[in-house]
Order: structure tokens, then C-alpha cells, then sequence
């Protein structure tokens, strides 16, 4: 079936017609000497714009063809208003039979196509984004990109402009608003690969309602390869926790808006790894060490100075347990300060491989006289002063322990324009921070009184009930290694007139007006943050991982 876009006074008539063939292919599943043609033929209705084809949907799925009429109907609309220009579709080519019967794949190099999935506020503060997002994987989706973030109200009304007319949509909006949602880049992966088993949901049982349990293996089984998220989303029962954008050029227009970067993104393979200078290098020669590191394009997420236990040297010298020299490299490693490193960089793992050598000075000459290995051997050991991550999933295991993850409360005031909002959004991600949840609330007495509780007995408190009253506020809960401290750092001094002086970069620097309306505010000791994060959020509750 071919829908033509100019064609509209016959979509309602198709709809009927799709109903009909989900209950004929209904009665037909349960046909026995239809079994063996079961996923073998299905109708595919085809979408076409001036004679190029532009949307494919294979299946009698009556929701989803009629999510796609009512898409291509609204754009149609706004094209003939002049409220936006005819997209470019990229054309979908059929194949001829021959070549699906052989499986022959076509030559043809198409450009990838995405996907915008928004995981809603309600499924974010319940706990169910990571079952959410392993679903999505586990059926053959590639998430390319993903980003959290507070919707603005016209970024709500722009998403979902095709329901603007339903009557419940004002209520709608505040409800998408106030709270986190997660905006996932998603590709349908490599389409030469064969089938991959899929689990169909039961509609009885529920999403997880937390991120830290395990998903409930269900039993029915079979192979499927989902043409539309859309398609799967639906078919999982997660319409109601997750939306999806397939339109092309929506799906353009979102990705620009919220991930501006994302071309040049999808192009570079970023790599975090766990690199150390052990005792006598970072002693004599540190500087020299990092100033080659930023050289060599890598971000230094992370740096902690550290004396290794013994039991943790022996970890990290595993590679010299049978050499004659291991006692004295445990009882140098475990003498002095080691500095441990996060890096980030393009392809990092192999480039720091190659750029400090191999695990010893004599291999190294051999192999690698340029390396840092030689250049900076020291006379004590004759090993390689520098340490780095074996693999990708080693240095996963390295970073969690070296730098464990702490959690502190954030809050950003009433008087922050959505502006400003998104330019303290931006540098919360530069200084490494994760965004773990956030909600926006209008913050009663009660609710101040939770973030506030040492001051509350204050004779100003008055002053900062008021101002808390003039607006909603952000509260959020931020996630990285030392995230208390670098939190408090990043703020600044209470007085924005003190921090324009000691921390001009400071955000209370930048957007504070006065001591009480000085922009943001942070939990000052691991006991306040996690007092102030369980009363916060209740509903869904981040022990803190790091207890020290």
C-alpha cells in the first residue's frame, strides 16, 4: 500500500482497513498450516512525497501507521502555512525480489538515520532509565548520543507540537517541565547483521523500580529485527515512560537543538583511561609529565595525589611479580606520593600505550627510544615510570576505585534566567560533574526547611524563605569523585561581590546579584548532602557510593 501525503481524505478509510488486517492477522497466527509463512509475508505500507518514497512500515501496526499519517498530515500543514520548508528526504529504495530472496545486500551506501527518544521526568525520578535504555540496546538499537536536562517549555511544545490540540496537553506541559528527562540519539545499528533474539514484554510486570536491580528475565523468546523504535517502544509497553521522534526532519531539528555537537561527536572514538606516575617520577619531574600529556591532546578529568597501600601495589605491578627486583618496586611504590590521573582523549587508550612504551626501560630502548619510558627512566627501577590501563574495562575498574563516585545536593534559585540555567548546565559538564537527577519545585517552607536545616533558626531565614518563594527552583543531585568540595569550589564565596574578587570564574561570580540571591547553593559536608538528597528524593534515592 502506497499513502500518498495529498491523498488525506483517504486515511481515515486506511485506518479501518488496518484494524481490520491486526485482527485477520490475529485469527491467522492461530491457523496451524499457517505457521510455517508466520514473519514470512506481511502487508508494508509505504509513504510518498511527489512520487519519492519516504516512510516505510512493515506489518499491520494501525498506532504506529497512524502516528506516521498524522506526522506527514502535520508537517503538510505547516509546509502550506510557510511555517517550514519542504525537508529533504533521503528516498527508500526497494529491492527486487531476487535479491531478497538471495539476501544480496544492496551496494548502495545510505546515510545513517536516527531516532530522538525522550524518557519522561516520572520514569527518570522512579528509577526505570536504565531498564528503559538496556531494552532499547538489547533490541539492536545503538544509543549514538544522550543528554539530561531540564525541558524548557517550548522545547515541550516543540517536541510534541502534534498533540498541541488534544485537551489535556496544557496540563501536560508542566508535568514534562519539572523535572529530568533524558534525550537519547538513537541509530538502528548494523543492518547486515543477522537477527538477534528479542524478549517480548508482558504487559502484567513491571520496569524495575530502581536502577540498581537486575531486570526479570522473561520467557518468551523469539528472533525479530524492530524496522521502527517506534514499532518496539509500543510493542514493550514503554509508550508511557518514553516518546519517540522519527520524523527526519524533526529528528534533525532536535539533534541540533540539543546535541549541536553531535556530527563531529559521532566521528571521534573519546576513551577515558587511569594513568599513574609513580613515587620518584611525580616527585622530580611532574610538571614535565603533564605539560607532555596536554600536548598530546588528552583532558586531565581527573587527578589525585595518592600512597599506595601494598596490597594496591601489587595490583598495579602484576606485570613484575616473577621479576627479581618486585619486592623493591612494592616497597618504592608504597614509600611516597603517587599521582593518579583520569585522561580523555580520542582513541586514548592506544595512543597512551604507544606514547609511554613498554613495561620496562631495556624493551623500551629496543622498541620505543622515543617513548616516555625512556625519557623518563629513572636510576632506582628499571621499569616504567609511568602506569596505564590495560583495557577499556580495566580502566573502568581502576577509575571506580581510585576515584569513587560521591554525591552532593545542587540548587540553582528563582532569579536564574533559563539562560543563565543552561550556561550553569554547561559548566557543571565541564568540571566533570553528572547530573544523577534534577527536578524543578516551587520550594514551600517545609521544602526549604530540608535544604536549609542549619540555618533555619537564623534570623535572615525569613529573607531566604522570601526569596526562594518568588520562583521555581532546580534541585539537583550531582555525581563525581570529590563532588562536595569541587562543588563548593565551582560556586564560589556566598557573597558574589567577595567571589568577583577570589573566584572570578566562579558561577555565583557570574550570576549572583547579592548574598541572598547569589544564584546557586551546595551541600557543605557528606552527612548534609546525604541528609539533604534522602528528603529530596524520596522517590527515588542515590546512596551516596563513597562513605569516607
Amino acid at each position: 500500500m502506497i499513502c500518498n501525503r495529498r491523498e488525506k481524505d483517504h486515511f481515515s478509510a486506511g485506518l479501518d482497513i488496518l484494524s481490520g488486517l491486526e485482527k485477520d492477522q490475529a485469527e491467522a497466527d492461530s491457523i496451524v498450516t499457517l505457521q510455517p509463512f508466520r514473519d514470512k509475508c506481511e502487508p508494508i505500507f509505504l509513504f510518498s512525497v511527489n512520487g519519492k518514497i519516504v516512510a516505510k512500515i512493515n506489518g499491520a501496526n494501525a498506532p504506529l501507521v497512524n502516528k506516521k499519517i498524522v506526522d506527514l498530515v502535520n508537517e503538510e500543514r505547516k509546509i502550506a502555512a510557510g511555517e517550514m520548508v519542504r525537508p529533504q528526504y533521503n528516498e527508500i529504495l526497494l529491492a527486487d525480489s531476487d535479491t531478497e530472496d538471495t539476501g544480496e545486500a544492496s551496494s548502495e551506501n545510505f546515510e545513517q538515520l536516527y531516532s530522538i527518544a525522550i524518557i519522561k521526568p516520572e520514569a527518570v525520578i522512579t528509577g526505570k532509565t536504565v531498564a528503559i535504555k538496556q531494552k532499547i540496546i538489547n533490541a539492536g538499537f545503538v544509543i549514538e548520543a544522550e543528554a539530561k536536562r531540564v525541558l524548557t517549555e517550548e522545547q515541550v511544545r516543540d517536541f510534541y507540537s502534534r498533540i498541541a490540540d488534544q485537551p489535556d496537553f496544557e496540563d501536560f506541559v508542566p508535568l514534562m517541565t519539572n523535572g529530568l528527562s533524558y534525550i537519547l540519539v538513537i541509530s538502528q545499528g548494523n543492518k547486515q547483521e543477522p537477527p538477534w533474539e528479542e524478549t517480548v514484554a508482558n504487559p502484567e510486570s513491571e520496569l524495575e523500580p530502581s536502577e540498581g536491580q537486575h531486570e526479570m528475565t522473561t520467557p518468551t523468546v523469539m528472533e525479530k529485527k524492530w524496522d521502527s523504535l517506534q514499532d518496539y517502544i509500543e510493542r514493550q509497553h514503554l509508550s508511557q515512560f518514553c516518546d519517540i521522534e522519527e520524523n527526519i526532519a524533526n529528528v534533525n531539528k532536535f539533534i541540533d537543538t540539543f546535541f549541536p555537537d553531535f556530527k563531529s561527536i559521532t566521528s571521534i572514538k573519546l576513551e577515558r583511561i587511569m594513568a599513574l606516575l609513580r613515587p620518584d617520577l611525580f616527585k622530580k619531574k611532574k610538571e614535565d609529565v603533564l605539560n607532555i600529556i596536554q600536548d598530546e591532546g588528552f583532558k586531565i578529568l581527573m587527578q589525585r595525589q595518592i600512597v599506595l597501600s601494598e596490597e594496591e601495589a601489587q595490583t598495579l605491578c602484576k606485570e613484575y611479580k616473577n621479576e627479581d627486583y618486585f619486592e623493591n618496586l612494592i616497597e618504592n611504590m608504597t614509600s611516597g606520593t603517587s599521582l593518579a590521573l583520569v585522561l580523555l582523549r580520542d582513541n586514548g587508550l592506544q595512543h597512551w600505550k604507544k606514547l609511554i612504551g613498554p613495561n620496562t626501560v631495556e624493551e623500551a630502548k629496543e622498541c620505543l627510544p622515543e617513548s616516555l619510558c625512556v625519557q623518563f627512566a629513572m636510576e632506582s627501577l628499571p621499569i616504567n615510570q609511568l602506569y596505564g590501563s590495560v583495557s577499556l574495562e580495566a580502566a573502568e575498574r581502576e577509575i571506580q576505585y581510585f576515584f569513587p563516585p560521591q554525591n552532593t545536593l545542587g540548587l540553582i534559585k528563582p532569579h536564574v534566567t533559563q539562560e543563565q540555567r543552561e550556561e550553569i548546565f554547561d559548566l557543571i559538564k565541564e568540571a566533570g560533574f553528572e547530573i544523577t537527577q534534577m527536578k524543578e519545585m516551587l520550594l514551600t517552607e517545609d521544602q526549604a526547611d530540608k535544604i536549609y536545616f542549619k540555618i533555619k533558626k537564623k534570623d535572615f531565614y525569613k529573607d531566604v524563605l522570601e526569596i526562594l518563594s518568588e520562583g521555581p527552583s532546580l534541585v539537583m543531585v550531582l555525581t563525581k569523585w570529590n563532588a562536595i568540595a569541587d562543588w563548593r569550589r565551582l560556586i564560589g564565596p556566598v557573597d558574589p561581590d567577595e567571589g568577583k574578587l577570589l573566584s572570578p570564574d566562579s558561577i555565583r561570580a557570574k550570576y549572583g546579584k547579592s548574598v541572598l540571591r547569589n544564584a546557586v547553593h551546595g551541600s557543605s559536608t557528606v552527612h548534609e548532602a546525604m541528609e539533604t538528597i534522602n528528603k529530596m528524593f524520596e522517590e527515588a534515592v542515590p546512596e551516596n557510593p563513597e562513605q569516607n
